[in-house]
């Protein structure tokens, strides 16, 4: 359905660059001219505490406004100012990896339309789940350079589709190289925040991530603790595994209530996402990341109806044992959002999200992952600035 102009990003994109300047930086105007540089040459990096709080990730690139995890919506999220860009990674056959938010790339490429493929549908049973269509461990990376992306959710973002077909599928390689062009062009550090999917599936079917990742990392100087890098999981033991690779600062995500990392299951590990939550499990934690990325459900919980109820302790928990806080994920559509933001009855139409996210600044939490990283700045903007949500 389309969404008239209630869909348009241009007048956020102006006042979001006007509000906050070389804010999105994270780096005052001075520093921003020119990088810091070490006593034998070497590129040195602020820390991700130096960021300004809240900041905002944009999830996938900018997902409400291009097709996901392509070049062109990791560039339009730079453009609009996002602090840090995200990336899903996941193997293709010959072991290079690409960004896409699962292996299963049915509903994010043309792949079901090109006849030359149609032998590679299959059905796979992925962290425990049985799930039929085409996953890039099926594809040689020369094969699958000869898809296109497209819009995964054409229904809710029509406008999306505009750009179906624009943008082929990127590795992750070709994204560190075009955050090194575009540091030199705007003369300051492009944040990442990178996802290994499904890494006890891939690493049973002899395609492991971590060691993939950290390669990368290393060449292009995103393996130090003041690197412009975070690097997450839902499974805890990949990012104790990249920690013995790389200094890279890294984040645990965690599901919902009840929820188990798959990880845990394969190894027989009782614990779950309410585990995890506790003091102890957040101390565990802290023994080998430096934050978490719960769901929104996790810092205020919902009700029957779908409306916030009163926050949970999680955000202070989690800082006592010094942990940074990264949720998801932040979107537009009243389809995505508390029942008591929303607005009319069209679940594809915009509902009161700046008043959402002030409600999820107010907690105390770091940053957000926003598909409409244009609308997240300008909240964010008005929380530091300690105005009130204008909608």
């Amino acid at each position: 359905m389309t969404q008239g102009e209630r869909m348009s990003p241009g007048r956020r994109t102006v006042l979001g660059a006007a509000v906050l300047g070389t804010a999105a930086t994270g780096l005052p105007a001075a520093a921003a001219s020119a990088r810091p540089r070490g006593s034998g040459g070497e590129r040195r990096h602020g820390s991700y505490k130096d960021l300004p709080v809240p900041y905002v990730i944009g999830h996938r690139g900018t997902a409400g406004y291009r097709p996901e995890h392509t070049l062109g919506s990791y560039q339009h999220a730079l453009d609009l100012g996002a602090h840090v860009i995200e990336q899903d990674l996941v193997p293709t056959r010959d072991g290079h990896l690409v960004c896409r938010h699962e292996n299963d790339i049915t509903a994010t490429t043309d792949v079901a339309d090109r006849r030359e493929f149609a032998g590679r549908k299959a059905t796979k049973t992925i962290d425990g789940t049985a799930v039929t269509g085409w996953f890039t461990e099926d594809f040689t990376l020369a094969e699958l350079r000869t898809l296109r992306a497209k819009e995964r959710l054409p229904a809710v973002r029509q406008r999306n589709t505009l750009y179906d077909g624009r943008w082929s599928v990127p590795t992750f390689e070709e994204v560190l190289r075009w955050a090194e062009r575009e540091e030199r062009r705007l003369g300051r550090r492009i944040w990442l925040h990178t996802e290994t999917k499904h890494p006890t599936y891939f690493r049973g079917i002899g395609l492991p991530l971590e060691d993939r990742v950290a390669r990368l990392l290393r060449r292009y100087g995103r393996h130090r603790a003041d690197s412009p890098q975070f690097l997450q999981s839902f499974e805890p033991s990949s990012i104790q595994r990249l920690s013995r690779l790389v200094d890279t600062p890294s984040v645990v995500l965690l599901s919902g209530t009840g929820t188990r990392p798959w990880d845990f299951v394969a190894s027989g590990d009782p614990r779950t996402t309410d585990d995890l939550v506790t003091p102890e499990g957040l101390k565990w934690i802290a023994s080998f990341a430096q934050g978490i990325g719960p769901t929104l459900d996790l810092i205020i919980p919902k009700d029957k109806a779908g409306r916030l109820t009163e926050p949970t302790t999680l955000v202070a928990d989690a800082h006592a044992r010094g942990l940074v806080l990264h949720p998801y994920t932040m979107r537009n559509e009243n389809t995505f959002l508390p029942a008591d933001f929303r607005r009319g009855t069209d679940p594809n139409a915009y509902g009161d999200v700046f008043g959402a996210l002030t409600t999820y600044f107010a907690t105390g939490i770091d940053a957000v992952f926003s598909d409409n990283a244009d609308t997240a700045l300008l909240a964010a903007a008005d929380f530091r600035g300690g105005r009130p949500p204008r909608g």
